[in-house]
């Protein structure tokens, strides 16, 4: 039996703004609709980011104005607000230890990775303690992550992972661990079947190559969450990080920086890590038995 939504608490931990709702736009939308408490963390202001256009081109860090960061607070307070409820008060930014604490650490071999705020730089101990800080007075009874790789291999990605799961060991230990924590990945049929039915693909895009685009063997999806409802919501958000992202005029696509088209699903695809599945659905993975609310089992 699940608990009644006010009594629920949902963390979504995210390395920069843009990725919460690449991953997870949609279980944010239909969470809040819920009535969920619901808190999006984001590790750093995503200061090395490629722009998209020239509108903004110069606030890059790299021979620019290195005013990125500034601006993707605005865009992530921007599609939060897109992904609250109507008539509601917005979802507002938090950011671990504060805005601006930890520096994004651009793609791995890049030299902003050097920068002496750059997440990696850290000690681990610095952020781990934050983030046990916000479980202890949040409480959440479910935590979404990444998973070891990082989605793409993004080395700030990959430290939110080992972050988060040595925090919510450590909350464990003083009693205030959450119930399940999941990776927010992506499934292969879902990404096989949105693209297929891409119906056109806008100028200077491309498909993506086979394999070029990460994603999970179905049965290894533990959970799904259909976001019909509130696909509407995602696409805004996504809208609103027009420096990082470039919706396609049907709605149903976005491409990056990169202009490698991707599908935008119904539904978005998790595995539970912890604890094991079979607590809460009676088998392993593998079985084809999914669910379809991130509290269930959950008293």
């Amino acid at each position: 039996m699940t608990g009644a939504p006010a009594d629920r608490r949902l963390l979504l931990v995210h390395a920069h703004p843009d990725d919460e709702t690449i991953m997870t736009g949609g279980t944010i939308a239909r969470y809040l609709a819920e009535g969920v408490d619901v808190r999006v963390l984001t590790f750093t202001l995503g200061e090395e980011g490629e722009v998209i256009g020239d509108e903004w081109a110069q606030l890059v860090a790299d021979g620019g104005a290195d005013q990125l960061g500034g601006f993707r607070v605005l865009e992530l307070t921007r599609a939060l607000a897109a992904l609250s409820p109507a008539g509601r008060p917005p979802l507002r930014p938090q950011f671990l230890g504060g805005a601006g604490r930890w520096r994004d650490s651009g793609m791995a071999g890049a030299p902003s990775a050097h920068h002496p705020r750059a997440l990696v730089r850290a000690p681990m101990s610095e952020p781990v303690g934050a983030l046990v800080d916000v479980l202890t007075d949040f409480a959440p009874q479910v935590v979404v992550s990444y998973d070891a790789s990082g989605t793409y291999g993004h080395p700030d990605h990959k430290l939110v992972h080992e972050v988060t799961a040595a925090a919510v060991a450590r909350a464990r230990e003083l009693g205030t661990g959450p119930a399940k924590i999941y990776e927010s990945v992506t499934e292969r049929s879902a990404l096989e079947s949105g693209l297929a039915d891409a119906v056109a693909v806008p100028d200077g895009w491309r498909m993506p190559r086979d394999g070029e685009l990460p994603s999970y063997p179905d049965d290894d999806i533990t959970t799904e969450i259909d976001i019909s409802a509130h696909l509407a919501q995602k696409v805004a958000a996504l809208a609103a990080h027009a420096t990082q992202v470039t919706v396609a005029a049907s709605g149903t696509e976005y491409a990056l920086s990169n202009n490698i088209l991707q599908p935008i699903a119904g539904a978005e695809h998790f595995i539970l890590t912890e604890p094991e599945r079979h607590e809460f659905l009676g088998g392993p993975r593998g079985t084809g038995r999914r669910e379809s609310d991130l509290f269930a089992g959950i008293d």
